[in-house]
């Protein structure tokens, strides 16, 4: 269910397995190719898409960063990820991993079925669950051994499991972050993430002549109310410093709010149906884990089904929920904490503000402390 990176990656990774599967999707091809989102890669994603004959174009396109700066009080501090962890990661938007993973599926001769309608779940409990839908001008139904949700996390996947079966962990952040594309050369070398009292900024980059920028605003804004000249205006505030560093301005092509939450769902399991991906966790982006997440779920699930089909062992897939919630609670945490650590919220004091940058002053002075946010940066 769902051709995001969550549900490509598990078809290919069955596939090298000799397992079938059927990939289904509401939106067309076209559509989930061009829906932009960041891709900041851990060096495991790296590896397990490379391992898997998928990784050449990530190669030669990514941008492998080996620190990131953490930017406060006017000045930047270099977080050396590679230097503490002897792991590095790689900067490639994840539309060109989906881009990546049709192309190796429909190689392989792999059956994904886009533009579907009504989908619908049946007989999860047995051991021939069912997925009914509506594509091509007429009703189908598969029945199949398993079903991986993947679909996202406002896909019928998820709901289809009775409510009193699972248990759903929420938090919503009192703000969000305005973002935007800009054909410029790149201000940095590696991402930039500032503190400022006025709140959060994010510098990235998409190639060496487009860059993608964030700021912290109200989630309720709109993008109406954000000329380019007041974006620009907010951006060098943000960032300002006195160590002559500068931001890079450009024709900006893209902009959109996107909200900030916390979710999980307990159990990832209900009988014949595995959730993955965004179906069953949503970080707040600040921590770079969404499409790590997915990738970790795929890992497991697909060794899992593996196991079963060659040795009829189900005890990988019955402990499938527990390996892979430890991880995403792992995850959880640390994008909670750099949420936390580097945005203002609204029942801020300038005694929290102060804590802040204490804790950004501990961060960047104290190598066991720069050790924990390297190790769970990179994976």
């Amino acid at each position: 269910m769902g051709a995001g990176p969550a549900g490509l990656l598990l078809s290919h990774l069955l596939h090298l397995e000799g397992i079938a599967s059927i990939v289904i999707e509401t939106r067309t091809r076209e559509e989930i190719e061009a829906t932009i989102r960041a891709g900041v890669l851990e060096q495991g994603t790296v590896d397990l898409l490379a391992q898997s004959g998928v990784g050449e174009r990530m190669k030669r396109e990514g941008f492998r960063h080996e620190g990131i700066y953490l930017r406060f009080a006017g000045t930047s501090h270099r977080i050396a990820l590679t230097e503490l962890t002897g792991r590095a990661i790689t900067v490639y938007a994840q539309h060109e991993v989906i881009k990546d993973l049709v192309a190796a599926r429909l190689a392989a001769g792999g059956d994904i079925r886009f533009g579907v309608k009504d989908t619908a779940l049946y007989d999860l409990d047995s051991p021939s669950p069912k997925t009914r839908f509506y594509w091509n001008g007429k009703v189908q139904e598969i029945e199949s051994d398993f079903i991986a949700g993947c679909d996202g996390f406002h896909g019928m996947s998820r709901p289809s499991i009775p409510s009193r079966h699972r248990h759903e962990f929420t938090r919503t952040y009192p703000f969000g972050w305005f973002g935007i594309l800009v054909e410029a050369p790149p201000s940095t070398d590696e991402l930039i993430y500032a503190h400022h009292e006025r709140g959060f900024a994010l510098v990235s980059t998409r190639s060496p002549q487009i860059q993608r920028l964030y700021f912290q605003c109200d989630p309720q804004d709109q993008v109406s109310n954000w000329p380019d000249a007041r974006i620009w205006d907010e951006l060098h505030l943000r960032l300002a410093g006195s160590d002559g560093w500068q931001l890079a301005e450009g024709r900006i092509f893209q902009k959109g709010i996107i909200a900030m939450r916390s979710f999980v769902v307990e159990p990832m399991r209900h009988g014949r149906l595995f959730l993955a991906g965004d179906a069953a966790h949503i970080v707040p982006p600040t921590g770079a884990k969404g499409l790590n997440l997915a990738v970790n779920d795929v890992r497991v699930l697909a060794s899992a089904l593996a196991r079963h089909f060659t040795s009829k062992n189900e005890e990988d897939l019955k402990g499938y929920s527990s390996t892979a919630l430890k991880r995403v609670w792992r995850a959880e945490h640390f994008s909670w904490w750099m949420t936390s650590m580097l945005h203002r919220f609204h029942d801020d004091t300038p005694f929290q503000h102060r804590i802040q940058l204490a804790e950004l002053d501990y961060v960047v002075s104290s190598k066991a402390k720069a050790l924990t946010l390297a190790e769970n940066y990179v994976g």
